[in-house]
This record gives C-alpha cells, sequence and structure tokens, in this order.
C-alpha cells in the first residue's frame, strides 16, 4: 500500500512539476535581456495587458504567427497591450535578423538556451508558438489563444 502511495505521490509531483501554467495562476516574473542586452522584467509591465509570446527564428509556425501579432499589437498597443518576446534561440544573430525581418516593434527578449531556457521550463513550454496572455494584474488570463479568440480577449481585458 505504501509503495502504491509513494507512487502516485511522485507522479503528482512529476504532472505539476512540468506542466503547462494555466488560467488563473499568477504569471512567472522573467527578466530577460532585450536586443541592447538591458534586461526587462515582466513586472516592470503590470498595469498593462500583456502577451508573453515563446518563439524562435527556425519555428516555422511562429514566424508564420508573427505577422498576426503584428497586427495585434499595432492595433491595440496604445491601448494598452503589451507584448514580451520571448525567443529561444541559441544564435542571437539569428534572433536579431528576424526580429528586424518580421518588423517586432515590441519588447524582445532572448532565453538562449533554446528547450533548456528556464523562462520556457518556469512556463511549461514543450511547443513554439506558446503564449499566455496576462491580465493588468499579472494573473495568466488565457493560454495559446489565436486569431479572434486571441483578440476578443485582449479587447475584453482592455476594458477593465
Amino acid at each position: 500500500m505504501n509503495r502504491i502511495c509513494y507512487t502516485l505521490f511522485l507522479m503528482f509531483i512529476s504532472l505539476n512539476l512540468f506542466s503547462q501554467m494555466r488560467p488563473g495562476q499568477t504569471a512567472v516574473d522573467l527578466s530577460l535581456p532585450d536586443l541592447n542586452g538591458k534586461l526587462v522584467t515582466i513586472s516592470e509591465l503590470k498595469g498593462k495587458v500583456v502577451l508573453i509570446d515563446f518563439w524562435a527564428s527556425w519555428c516555422g509556425p511562429c514566424r508564420h504567427n508573427n505577422p498576426k501579432l503584428v497586427r495585434l499589437y499595432n492595433k491595440y498597443h496604445e491601448k494598452g497591450l503589451e507584448i514580451y518576446g520571448i525567443s529561444l534561440d541559441e544564435d542571437s544573430d539569428d534572433w536579431k535578423k528576424a526580429v528586424q525581418h518580421d518588423k517586432l516593434k515590441w519588447i524582445q527578449v532572448i532565453d538562449d538556451k533554446g528547450w533548456a531556457a528556464p523562462s520556457a521550463s518556469a512556463y511549461g513550454v514543450d511547443m513554439i508558438p506558446s503564449s499566455f496572455l496576462i491580465d493588468k494584474q499579472g494573473v495568466i488570463h488565457r493560454v495559446n489563444a489565436e486569431g479572434a479568440e486571441l483578440e476578443i480577449s485582449v479587447k475584453d481585458l482592455l476594458k477593465d
């Protein structure tokens, strides 16, 4: 009986350690270097609606998603939306070229450890693109929302 309880306990801990952040949880505060090497911390953005976007220059679906994020950012940035783009690129030159090519004007930071990046671990990211929509109080509202669903959520959170 003890062995079964112990096994179940380990399974429970494992699932919680490696599970993705969920709506209702407080966003993990990260501090990562931007394009100029300056550390940008998520908590500095409290009071804004923030979309944390995990991506990489080598990720086709990420690059395909970037024009949609550009449109969303251009439409809602002045109303209080900020995007905190976290690149999992291991090569900062590739990252910088992609940011420039895709015309990404929002906050761009890098966690250059690839899949071993502490930021990806903290959020339970196991695929990219992955995104977390954070309300003005720093609480996760939506995970991996896209298209109209994402835009409606952004509009709703900006009203509060």
